[in-house]
């Protein structure tokens, strides 16, 4: 028996993350009422969607290093405290200030500075908590927490603003937070080696399983290696076609329903969550399916053609979703291809940790740093194709740069490490 407290551990890493989609999904699910107390059009309020996401990509690398530099357990505190305080700030801008809608977008994009820690903290705690052959099914659980902070947001947000008004969201949301940081804080541990309740059989297997050690403080980083690998960019590359079509369903999804398809609130915020079902489980799946792939068919099979296939595949439900004109069916099959994205999710992390060794921060922020540009040009592009082409093409669109993203999968070997004498572990 090797122990357990490892799965333990990522099980709050799941809610750490599920609280990080609250926190965001909040703002989408509430902006319709925000943008009418702001008097600021929909195309605005992309731009305040896209504030968040560009302070987020832009502090990934930063990110990354300062959680190489700190280690998960602070940052991941820190954080959580951080992302607090600034939804509280989110609800207090005065609608009747001068500037209030320039206001709101700095303190998205300083609110998304401070959630740049989130996933590289995670996929560090990964590399130093998990075998290579177990990642896929611990960043599943990460990503889980995903779909469900998001699929949790519309029909709590929804009655928390038929009962209260849209500001308390932003309230509640940053008690969650605080309760949240200091659970962490009390329960994590950067390694196994420092957490008392880790058997020595746990630590024996976790270390037999890893390419590389992870302990104590970074070393200087290899910067040139990591900016001329094929394999990072190969990653970040694909994962920019994640983050477009992930944030369509984070940001849009709920206004969609609304608006595209006329449906009530309290319609749009039950169907809102058939997506983030879809995405909490099929993450789960595609973790599990990934790595057997790795154990039975090996890594270039697991990781890089199995992360092709599902961009592949959610581009074909989003064709064929987008086109349906009954709405149930529209939102079936579309959630469907938020699913099929989701299959994939644990990869991109996977190949991040793995390749990176202590270095998984860094290499996690850049890759994450693709995504989430991608998911800023979602926030703002998404509402001008829906209002110039139709909601139709808008689908259409996030289909095709599944499509072409794809490709760079193809040219990834995840059993490439950084520094070539660690040895690959299936």
């Amino acid at each position: 028996m090797s122990g357990r407290i490892r799965y333990l551990l990522i099980m709050l890493v799941f809610v750490v993350s599920a609280v990080v989609y609250i926190d965001r999904s909040n703002i989408s699910i509430a902006g319709t009422y925000l943008a009418a107390d702001y008097g600021i059009s929909k195309i605005q309020l992309g731009w305040v969607f896209s504030a968040f996401l560009l302070g987020y990509a832009a502090f990934q690398i930063p990110a990354g290093w300062l959680v190489g530099k700190l280690g998960p357990r602070k940052t991941l505190t820190y954080g959580l405290i951080w992302w607090s305080v600034l939804s509280v700030i989110t609800a207090l801008v005065p609608p009747t200030m001068g500037g209030a809608l320039w206001v709101l977008i700095a303190v998205r994009f300083i609110l998304g500075m401070g959630e740049a820690v989130a996933y590289p903290s995670s996929n560090l705690f990964i590399a130093a908590w998990f075998p290579t052959h177990e990642r896929g099914k611990a960043n599943a659980w990460v990503f889980g927490g995903v779909g469900f902070g998001s699929g949790t947001a519309p029909p709590l947000v929804a009655a928390i603003i038929a009962f209260y008004g849209w500001r308390e969201v932003f309230y509640i949301s940053a008690v969650i937070g605080l309760v949240v940081a200091a659970i962490w804080y009390w329960v994590a541990r950067d390694t196994p080696a420092e957490h008392p309740s880790v058997t020595e059989a746990e630590k024996a297997h976790i270390k037999a399983g890893q390419p590389v050690k992870i302990e104590g403080p970074m070393p200087p980083v290899p910067w040139r290696r990591i900016f001329t690998s094929v394999d990072v960019w190969g990653t970040a590359l694909a994962y920019i076609a994640f983050g477009y079509v992930a944030f369509i369903f984070h940001t849009w999804f709920f206004i969609y329903l609304k608006d595209g398809r006329g449906l009530d609130l309290k319609s749009s915020a039950l169907l809102g969550t058939l997506p983030f079902i879809a995405m909490t489980t099929c993450c789960l799946l595609g973790g599990v399916i990934s790595d057997w792939l790795v154990k039975h068919k090996g890594q270039y099979v697991g990781r890089s053609l199995f992360g092709a296939f599902t961009l592949f595949l959610s581009a074909i439900f989003l064709i064929i979703g987008s086109h349906a004109e009954n709405t149930t069916v529209a939102v079936l099959v579309l959630a469907g291809g938020a699913g099929a994205l989701y299959l994939g999710q644990a990869t991109y992390w996977a190949v991040a940790a793995d390749f990176g060794g202590p270095f998984t921060g860094v290499i996690s922020g850049l890759v994450n740093m693709g995504g989430q540009i991608a998911g800023a040009a979602t926030a703002s592009l998404t509402p001008l194709f829906a209002s110039w082409y139709g909601w139709e093409t808008a689908f259409y669109i996030a289909a095709g740069v599944c499509i072409v993203c794809m490709f760079p999968w193809f040219l990834v070997n995840p059993d490439r490490r950084l520094h070539p004498e660690e040895r690959p572990t299936a």
